[in-house]
C-alpha cells in the first residue's frame, strides 16, 4: 500500500510510526512532512492546506490511503476531494469537521440533542458582547467561533481580561474570520480529561484517556498553547465515568452527527470537564490531539492502520482496538517564547534521549538541513516516555528531556504533578 499523511507535527509523527509497522505498507509520503518523519517517510514541501496540491500529488503517486490529521485541511474539505478521486482516507468529511471548525455549531448540536455542556452566548457584535462580560460574574471563558491553532480560547479571569480577548477577536482580528463570531461562556472547574475516539458513524471505541497541560508555564500559569504536555491515562477518569461518558456524550454526540446528516468518521476528540454536576464537554476536536495523540497511541497494542482502514469501510465493530495496560508522560520542548512570537533555525541536539528504554521523541517543529536537525516552529520536540506506572513513566520522560538541548529551548517542569 502506498500511504499519504498530511500534516507535519507530533502527532503526523506518531502517526507515520506506528503506520510504518505494518508489513502491508510499500511507501510513505508526508506532506509536508518534519525532520523526524523524514526517517520514516518521502516528505514533500506541499502545504497541509493546498488541497489542489495534495489531490494531484495523491492522484501521480498512486495512493492508496491517506491520512488527513490536522484540522485545517479537514475543515477545507481535503477528505471530500480525495474520496471524489476513489481514495480511500482516515479523517472526516468537511461537513463532519464543522464540529471543530464552528464551535457555536458545536455548542448548538449539544443544545439542541442533550449533550452536557457550559451554559453559553454568541455574539457577533462587540459591544453587545462587552455588555454581556461587564454583567458576566467571573471567571468566563471567550472562544473564538473558528479554527485558531488551539490559542482561540481564554479564561478570563476578570472583567478587564474578558474585554481584552473580545477586542482582540473581534476589532484587532488576530485570529481573521475565526473571531468575527464569538461565544461567552460560564467557566466550568474540576479535573479536565481527554478522550479521543475512533468512530465509523456507527460504532464508538475510545482509546486511553489523557490529560492536556495547556498553560504555557508551570502551576497551569500563562497563555493557552496548543498543549506542553500529556499524561495517560487520566487518574481522575475512572470507569463509572467512562461509563456515563459513553451513554451521555459519546454515542449521544455520533448519533446527533448521524441525524444532521454530517456522519462522523475518523477520531473524535471529547475534551471532558469532570464538574461535581458530572462530565460536561468543553470542545470537540475532528481530529487526533496533538500532544495527545503522542502520549495515548504509544499506549496501543493493536495494529493503527488497520484500525483506521476499518474505520473507511465502516467495519469497525469486526477489528480489535486494545491498549497496554501501563501509562505514559509525554513532555513538549517549545522554542522561547512560545505560544507567542518565537525564533526558530537554531540546531538540535537529541543526545541519547533516544536509546533510553520506554522512549520516544516525537518531532513537531524540526526540519533537516544540511544534514542537521533544527527547529522549525513554536512546538519543537514531543517527548514520551512509557512505563508500567505514572511515576516511572515521568521519571523516564524528564531524564530524556534533560539529555536534549537547543538554543531557547524550555519545557513545563510539572507535567503529571496531580
Amino acid at each position: 500500500m502506498n500511504i499519504l499523511i498530511i500534516g507535519g507535527g507530533g502527532r503526523e509523527h506518531v502517526i507515520t510510526k506506528l503506520i510504518a509497522k505494518n508489513p502491508k505498507v510499500t511507501k510513505i509520503y508526508a506532506l509536508p512532512g518534519n525532520g523526524g518523519i523524514s526517517q520514516l517517510a518521502e516528505c514533500v514541501k506541499i502545504s497541509a492546506e493546498d488541497i489542489n496540491s495534495i489531490v494531484s500529488f495523491a492522484k501521480v503517486h498512486d495512493i492508496d490511503f491517506a491520512v488527513v490529521a490536522p484540522d485545517d485541511p479537514l475543515a477545507l474539505g481535503a477528505v471530500d476531494r480525495l474520496e471524489d478521486e476513489g481514495i480511500k482516507c482516515f479523517g472526516p468529511t468537511q461537513k463532519a469537521a464543522m464540529i471543530e471548525s464552528s464551535k457555536v455549531f458545536a455548542k448548538e448540536l449539544m443544545k439542541k440533542y442533550g449533550i452536557p455542556t457550559a451554559r453559553y452566548e454568541v455574539f457577533t457584535e462587540i459591544d453587545k458582547a462587552l455588555s454581556h462580560a461587564a454583567l458576566s460574574d467571573c471567571p468566563i471563558v471567550i472562544k473564538a467561533d473558528g479554527l485558531a491553532k488551539g490559542k482561540g480560547v481564554t479564561v478570563a479571569e476578570n472583567f478587564q481580561q474578558a474585554k481584552d480577548a473580545i477586542i482582540s477577536c473581534m476589532k484587532d482580528k488576530i485570529f481573521d474570520k475565526s473571531g468575527e463570531r464569538i461565544i461567552i461562556e460560564e467557566c466550568l472547574t474540576g479535573h479536565e480529561a481527554t478522550v479521543l475516539a475512533f468512530t465509523d458513524g456507527k460504532t464508538i471505541v475510545p482509546m486511553v484517556s489523557s490529560m492536556d497541560h495547556k498553560r504555557a508555564y508551570d502551576g497551569n500559569r500563562g497563555p493557552n498553547t496548543g498543549g506542553m504536555g500529556v499524561i495517560a491515562p487520566n487518574p481522575y477518569y475512572t470507569p463509572e465515568i467512562a461509563d456515563y461518558c459513553m451513554k451521555n456524550i459519546f454515542l449521544p454526540t455520533v448519533e446527533a452527527m448521524n441525524k444532521e446528516g454530517r456522519t462522523f468518521k475518523g477520531c473524535l476528540y471529547f475534551g471532558l470537564m469532570l464538574t461535581k454536576d458530572g462530565p460536561k464537554v468543553i470542545e470537540y476536536n475532528c481530529r487526533f490531539g496533538d500532544p495527545e495523540a503522542e502520549a495515548v497511541l504509544p499506549l496501543m497494542k493493536s495494529d493503527l492502520l488497520d484500525v483506521m482502514t476499518a474505520v473507511s469501510d465502516e467495519r469497525l465493530a469486526d477489528v480489535d482496538v486494545s491498549f497496554t495496560d501501563g501509562a505514559s508522560c509525554c513532555v513538549v520542548c517549545a522554542s522561547s517564547g512560545y505560544p507567542g512570537h518565537v525564533l526558530t533555525g537554531y540546531e538540535i541536539d537529541l543526545g541519547e534521549s533516544e536509546n533510553l528504554e520506554g522512549v520516544e521523541v516525537f518531532h513537531a517543529g524540526t526540519k533537516l538541513e544540511d544534514g542537521k536537525l533544527i527547529t522549525s516552529g513554536g512546538r519543537v520536540l514531543a517527548v514520551n516516555a512509557v512505563s508500567s506506572d505514572l511515576e516511572s513513566a515521568k521519571e523516564k520522560a524528564y531524564e530524556a528531556v534533560k539529555l536534549i538541548n537547543f538554543s531557547g529551548m524550555r519545557y513545563r517542569t510539572d507535567i503529571g504533578s496531580i
